[in-house]
C-alpha cells in the first residue's frame, strides 16, 4: 500500500516520523507513506484534481492520496472541517481513492496536548489554552498561541515551526494527541483502514 499525503508545508513533514512510530504499533504491514508539501496551502479546484489523478495513474503510482489542509488558511475558503472536506471531495470529483482530512484550525492544534513540553522549550509557564485543542479559535489559532509563549519565554527565540514542532513531537507519545483530537484520529484511522489495520475506537 503506497499512500501519498499532500500537506501545506514543512511543519507537517515533521509529523511523519511520529506518525510512522505510532502506526508500527498498530499494523502488521506498514504502508509506504510519502509526503508532498506545498508552500502555504494545498491547491484547490481543478489543480487539486489534476494532482490527485496524476498521483493515482502515473508511475510511480499511489494506491491512495490523502490531502491534509488547515481550516485556517488565511482565506475564507472553508467555514469548518466538514466544509473543507466536502469542498476538497467536490474539487477532486468524488474519487474513492482520495481522502480529504483537516487540521482544525491549524496543524499546531495537534501540538497543544503537549503543552508541558511547549512550556519547557519556551521556558515560560503560560497556561495552556482552554477547551479541546481542535476548538481553539480562528481569532487566535494554535500556531499563534505557541508563538506567543515562545516569545514571552526565556528561550530567546520565537517559535520556528519545523524545528520546534519536531522537538515537541519527538519527546511525546502521539497517542495522547490522537485521543484529544478527533480530526487527527480520523486521519490515523484512514491510514489504518487503507493498510488493513484495526480502527481506533
Amino acid at each position: 500500500m503506497k499512500i501519498t499525503i499532500l500537506v501545506e508545508g514543512a511543519t507537517e513533514r515533521v509529523f511523519l516520523p511520529p506518525l510512522r512510530d505510532f502506526l508500527k504499533r498498530h499494523l502488521t504491514q506498514m504502508p509506504s507513506l510519502s509526503v508532498r508539501p506545498y508552500d502555504g496551502r494545498i491547491p484547490k479546484g481543478d489543480k487539486l484534481r489534476r494532482i490527485v489523478e496524476d498521483l493515482l495513474t502515473k508511475r510511480p503510482t499511489s494506491d491512495a492520496v490523502i490531502a491534509l489542509t488547515d481550516v485556517y488558511t488565511g482565506t475564507s475558503d472553508f467555514a469548518d472541517a466538514a466544509d473543507a472536506k466536502a469542498k476538497m471531495n467536490e474539487w477532486v470529483g468524488g474519487n474513492k481513492r482520495f481522502h480529504p482530512h483537516v487540521a482544525q484550525h491549524d496543524f499546531e492544534a495537534w501540538l497543544l496536548p503537549f503543552w508541558p513540553t511547549i512550556q519547557k522549550l519556551a521556558k515560560h509557564n503560560l497556561r495552556a489554552p482552554s477547551g479541546p485543542p481542535e476548538q481553539v479559535n480562528h481569532g487566535n489559532p494554535p500556531a499563534r498561541r505557541i508563538k506567543e509563549i515562545f516569545e514571552r519565554g526565556k528561550c530567546r527565540d520565537s517559535y520556528v515551526k519545523p524545528r520546534d514542532a519536531l522537538r515537541i513531537l519527538r519527546d511525546n507519545d502521539l497517542s495522547v494527541a490522537i485521543e484529544a483530537c478527533p480530526e487527527l484520529k480520523a486521519l490515523v484511522n484512514t491510514i489504518l483502514r487503507l493498510s488493513g489495520g484495526k480502527l481506533l475506537p
